[in-house]
């Protein structure tokens, strides 16, 4: 016969820390949360730049969005899209979208 072990497993405890931005130089918190998340993917460093730091370096390399503007095909109203509109299909406004998606 087996005889089953006790194993205590104890929860590792995560608190919220406080860095310093290599970039700009403010500080930003690392949350129990987030050092959570970097023990679950096996990260072992912290990281080094606030989010906002780490959002520009990603975007540096992408082209600003272009927006167009048009008219909405059901109100009227101002439809602003991030694609260039062609007059063989109707465009929405955020709202009516949402309305004819929901409805």
């Amino acid at each position: 016969m087996y005889e089953e072990e006790n194993v205590v497993v104890e929860e590792e405890v995560f608190e919220d820390e406080t860095l310093v931005c290599k970039e700009c130089g403010n500080e930003f918190v690392f949350t129990a949360g987030e050092k959570q998340f970097y023990k679950e993917k096996g990260f072992v460093n912290k990281p080094k730049c606030c989010k906002p730091c780490r959002d520009a370096r990603k975007n540096a390399d992408r082209a600003p969005r272009e927006v167009f503007e048009t008219v909405c095909a059901e109100c009227g109203g101002v439809a602003k899209v991030n694609f260039q509109p062609s007059s063989d299909r109707p465009v929405y406004c955020k709202a009516c979208f949402d309305a004819r998606r929901n409805g």
